[in-house]
């Protein structure tokens, strides 16, 4: 794999602005709904069906 160059007047340098407490608390209250959620539908959905096999 190469080199990647960069072009003439572009900096491929990011910086985010720092999270603020309400933006933090409001990430974390979306994370955790989110994770509730799908454990939810995970566990519905594992659900095993027992088979019946008769033997003669």
């Amino acid at each position: 794999m190469g080199h990647i160059k960069e072009p003439k007047g572009v900096d491929f340098v990011i910086a985010s602005d720092p999270l603020t407490n309400n933006a933090r608390q409001e990430m974390s209250a979306f994370i955790r709904i989110y994770k509730n959620n799908v454990i939810k539908k995970t566990k519905s959905r594992t659900v095993t069906k027992q088979s019946k096999f008769v033997h003669a």
